[in-house]
């Protein structure tokens, strides 16, 4: 009984943000010292016909870190029955841990309330390749409601030459703007850079901007609504996390790098390491073995890699849920495939 409640608590927890039961996906920060937080989720899946994407959107994930996290999924079409694996638990990036992060290699974005010993986790959607959301230390310069979009000559000629589209110089705002109802500016590069909504119900967890920052209408509605202007903004592109907990027990979380040409395949390109990374790797707590299965398979997830841990396969999960929209937490030793 004490294991349901602790269950339906973390589910009320996933969906509800404070009192306005918003959409965001809400965390106490780990004790000092520690990164990791959450727990994954064993999802059963019903027999309604939805697609992955909605699915994701259920429990607030991008679509790519629930490929990474259900390898052979099919997108359109998860075989009713089966059982998914939502990937609610993670490492905290490397960085300081305040205003928004955004890591663009896991496409997450972190923001630290100040003063709330929390941290809120979005997906997002981000830049294409050749089109790449760049790294850069900011802050929040302006918040607009129902922003209007002016396309630069870059993208009306590749809208009219790829879509076959051509667009104003100037579209209106309203259900139809590719921007959503709300934006937030970024002061670098001239303000050119923005974290906004979008009209389409598709692109959350994917590589599909021409630089800026997609999140879903309602995650950024919340952002709008809560994260003050001047709010410092972190962009980091790290592809590989790693986390000696107090408790002495080591995680690599490692996701599939962002691709660089049309010829990499993100899932075995290199991965660069520094050093730091490459410390963790080599310290004789550290099971070698395992760091090298982690970087192969590349779940997305914090894998338990300490010298002689036994670590149980994906597909035992120690409790699943019975109904539809109903999730069993799954421990970090069960994130290993």
């Amino acid at each position: 009984m004490k294991r349901m409640f602790t269950f339906l608590g973390m589910v009320l927890a996933t969906y509800l943000v404070g009192s306005s039961a918003a959409s965001a996906t809400e965390y106490p920060l780990p004790p000092a010292g520690s990164r990791l937080i959450g727990e994954n989720i064993a999802y059963p899946v019903p027999h309604d016909g939805r697609p992955l994407e909605a699915i994701a959107s259920d429990f607030k994930i991008g679509l790519l870190n629930m490929l990474e996290a259900n390898p052979g999924t099919d997108p359109y079409l998860p075989t009713p029955g089966s059982t998914l694996t939502i990937p609610t638990q993670m490492l905290l990036p490397d960085t300081p841990r305040e205003g928004i992060v955004v890591n663009l290699a896991e496409l997450r974005l972190y923001y630290y309330p100040k003063g709330k010993g929390t941290v809120i986790v979005f997906p997002i959607g981000i830049g294409q390749q050749g089109r790449n959301t760049p790294l850069m230390v900011t802050s929040v310069s302006e918040k607009r409601a129902n922003p209007t979009w002016t396309p630069t000559a870059n993208i009306r000629k590749r809208y009219l030459e790829e879509e076959g589209i051509k667009l104003p110089a100037v579209v209106p705002a309203g259900p139809d703007n590719p921007m959503g109802l709300h934006a937030l500016r970024l002061a670098a590069h001239g303000g050119v850079y923005l974290l906004h909504g979008t009209n389409a119900n598709f692109g959350i967890g994917m590589r599909v901007s021409s630089g800026c920052i997609r999140l879903r209408a309602d995650d950024i509605e919340w952002l709008f609504n809560n994260v003050p202007v001047g709010t410092r903004v972190q962009i980091i592109n790290d592809a590989v996390k790693t986390s000696v907990e107090p408790d002495g027990k080591r995680y690599i979380e490692v996701h599939q790098p962002l691709s660089k040409s049309a010829k990499d395949d993100p899932q075995t390109m290199a991965i660069p390491l520094n050093k730091q990374i490459q410390s963790f790797i080599h310290a004789v707590e550290t099971d070698s073995q395992m760091v090298g299965d982690a970087i192969v398979r590349r779940s997305g997830m914090p894998i338990l890699v300490s010298t002689g841990q036994s670590v149980e396969h994906f597909q035992e999960p120690a409790l699943t849920a019975p109904e539809t929209h109903q999730a069993a937490p799954i421990s970090s030793a069960n994130a290993s495939q």
